[in-house]
């Protein structure tokens, strides 16, 4: 069965920066497109970022420039480097992946950012 295990939140003040990891099992993970995801308190889910099997990335506006979503096949898991935090940036973040039509979400992990 598929499943993900984000790891890497944690307490930061703005200005500061954090690494986010997804690790995935149970998939291919190779040729699977992987993407971030944020949900702060009281609002909806966003997207924050996907990287293709090839490699080809993108990112909401939001965090585009100190954000950086990377891949690492060998040990299937994805990675997000968020940098310059902001006291926005503050949610819970998931991973997700789609097999066959069906998303799957890991958990989560909190990144909190002070101002």
């Amino acid at each position: 069965q598929v499943q993900l295990v984000e790891s890497g939140g944690g307490l930061v003040q703005a200005g500061g920066s954090l690494r986010l990891s997804c690790a995935a099992s149970g998939i291919i993970f190779s040729i699977r497109t992987v993407s971030w995801h944020r949900q702060a308190r009281g609002k909806q889910r966003e997207w924050v970022a996907r990287i293709t099997s090839g490699g080809s990335t993108n990112y909401a506006d939001s965090v585009k420039g100190r954000f950086t979503i990377s891949r690492d096949n060998a040990k299937n898991t994805v990675y997000l480097q968020m940098n310059s935090l902001k006291f926005e940036d503050t949610a819970v973040y998931y991973c997700n992946i789609a097999v066959a039509g069906t998303p799957y979400w890991g958990q989560g992990t909190q990144v909190t950012v002070s101002s």
